[in-house]
């Protein structure tokens, strides 16, 4: 299997990447970002893209993949709706687009947030646009689409949160999260959880499409 993953230099992003490059049946890695992972790896591609508002440019490099797992993303706080929307609904949808044109029958996971508003409607900002983003994904019409909503996360295999203040969290809370994990096991995920989920998702498929912590952790096994 042959896949593409964006926001690998971000924690669930890379995260997915290195379950994907351990794994047996992946192939192939190709990682579209504004700048380098850093990884060094013989199943690793990486495409420099500076323009996520597009990808017709690039349409010929992302052509024969299996699947596409969308993990770039960026905290709305501080940010106004038309800001937000633009880096987590217009980017997304410019690649889901582009990757459908070209590759209707891969599987295309998108990463997304617990509290997501399906309904577009709610107060919440965020939430709203989230809904927006999985709602246009799912109908795009590609062979397998699903959204991942995790929760609380607990990186893994050295992996550190790109965003300082869940970076300090994580350093100075891991104890808890663990503590709360084991309290209610089907609440919380791991970084490698959810990589390992998004590469059965994609090959053996699920009966649902919104994918909440407890089904990251059955597709995990």
């Amino acid at each position: 299997m042959k896949v593409i993953i964006t926001g690998a230099t971000g924690m669930v992003g890379k995260g997915i990447l290195l379950e994907c490059l351990d794994h047996k049946d992946i192939t192939e890695v190709l990682s579209i970002s504004r700048r380098s992972t850093d990884i060094k790896h013989v199943k690793l591609k990486e495409l420099m893209h500076s323009d996520f508002s597009e990808f017709a440019s690039v349409a010929g490099q992302l052509k024969g993949y299996d699947a596409c797992f969308a993990c770039m993303g960026v905290s709305s706080a501080g940010m106004n709706e038309e800001t937000y929307t633009k880096f987590t609904y217009h980017f997304t949808l410019s690649l889901a687009r582009e990757l459908y044109r070209i590759n209707p029958e891969m599987t295309f996971n998108y990463v997304s947030g617990k509290g997501t508003d399906s309904s577009e409607k709610g107060s919440v900002m965020w939430a709203r646009v989230k809904g927006k983003t999985e709602n246009d994904i799912l109908s795009l019409g590609f062979k397998q689409a699903y959204v991942f909503r995790p929760g609380a996360i607990i990186p893994m295999r050295g992996v550190e949160p790109s965003s300082k203040i869940y970076r300090i969290l994580v350093n100075n809370l891991t104890w808890l999260l663990k503590l709360l994990k084991k309290l209610a096991p089907n609440a919380i995920v791991d970084t490698t959880q959810i990589g390992l989920a998004m590469i059965n998702i994609s090959q053996k498929g699920y009966h649902k499409k919104v994918i909440n912590p407890v089904d990251m952790l059955a597709l995990a096994n």
